[in-house]
C-alpha cells in the first residue's frame, strides 16, 4: 500500500521532529536525544538512494523553526553528519548494531560540537558540558530505534 511513495519514511521522520520539540522536565531535558539524527542516520543505511543530504539540510532546517535557533544552524551540522553517513554507508552496514551505536555517538557529538561552533560564531555562547549529555542517550537508544524502524521497513516493504 505505501511501498514506494515514501509516506512512512515522511511519518517516522515527522515523529521524530515532534519528538525532538516535546517538552520535557528541565532534569532530563538535558538528555533528550537527537530524534531526527537517529532516524535520518537509519534511513540513510537503509535507503541511501531516497534519503540524503538535501533530506538532512531540509529536516535540519526544519528543527531550526522548531526550536527557535538561526536558521541554518542545525542545518548545516545535520548535512554534515548525513554526508558522513552517506559517504560511509556500506561500511557502517557492516558492523554490529552496537558497533554501530558508538558510531552513531561519535556522529553525534560531531553534530552538537558543529552546533555550538556555529552559534559561537554568530552568537556569544559558552560551551557547557551540557551539550554532550545526548550523546549518551543517542547511543543506548540507537539499537532499540534500528531494530523498531528496520521493523516497520520490513513490515511495509519500503525498498
Amino acid at each position: 500500500m505505501f511501498s514506494n511513495n515514501g509516506f512512512i519514511i515522511f511519518l517516522t521522520l515527522l515523529i521524530a521532529l515532534m519528538a525532538s520539540i516535546t517538552p520535557m522536565p528541565l532534569s532530563v531535558d538535558a538528555f533528550r536525544p537527537d530524534w531526527v539524527l537517529i532516524v535520518l542516520v537509519y534511513w540513510c543505511l537503509a535507503l541511501p538512494n531516497k534519503i540524503n543530504i538535501f533530506t538532512a539540510w531540509v529536516m535540519g532546517f526544519i528543527l531550526d523553526v522548531l526550536l527557535g535557533s538561526v536558521l541554518g544552524v542545525h542545518a548545516c551540522a545535520m548535512a554534515l553528519s548525513v554526508y558522513i553517513v552517506v559517504v560511509n554507508f556500506q561500511k557502517i552496514r557492516n558492523f554490529s548494531v552496537w558497533q554501530q551505536a558508538l558510531i552513531i555517538g561519535v556522529l553525534s557529538a560531531q553534530y552538537h560540537l558543529v552546533v555550538f561552533w556555529l552559534q559561537r560564531f554568530l552568537s556569544d555562547v559558552v560551551f557547557l558540558p551540557n551539550y554532550l549529555y545526548p550523546v549518551i542517550t543517542t547511543i543506548v537508544l540507537w539499537p532499540w530505534v534500528f531494530l523498531l524502524l528496520r521493523r516497520v521497513r520490513r513490515h511495509f516493504r519500503i525498498e
